[in-house]
């Protein structure tokens, strides 16, 4: 069982550096862009729609809302493009490579711009 929770969880891996690298891919619509954007802001915010601290349904969002997210990703992106994605993202992933830290400087980024607006914003 828990052999199969890792092959699953790089499985996981593997498809989430797929979508990146299909929305920095041209032939990929704004919208989904944007959406993809917004589906990995939810996913590394502090806020979530239900605190974590309620028991069990503070988990839950997370558990239905990111997962639906990348589903719904996945089927906005044109085939082609996200086969191709999946196979650079096996290859990137055999050596090492992830798009983790990339991701989290610029979510640091958004999130440090969205800070500096409110602060102008409502500084007197």
């Amino acid at each position: 069982m828990l052999s199969e929770w890792k092959a699953n969880a790089e499985k996981m891996k593997v498809e989430t550096h797929a979508v990146y690298l299909a929305c920095r891919d041209p032939r990929v619509p704004w919208y989904v862009r944007v959406f993809a954007v917004c589906v990995t802001a939810y996913a590394f915010s502090p806020i979530d729609l239900i605190p974590d601290f309620i028991p069990v349904l503070g988990y839950l969002d997370d558990l239905i809302i990111i997962p639906l997210g990348i589903t719904l990703i996945i089927r906005m992106i044109p085939s082609e493009v996200m086969r191709e994605s999946r196979e650079r993202a096996r290859d990137l992933s055999s050596e090492g490579i992830t798009a983790g830290k990339t991701a989290s400087v610029i979510i640091v980024l958004i999130w440090f711009a969205c800070a500096i607006s409110l602060g102008f914003y409502f500084w007197p």
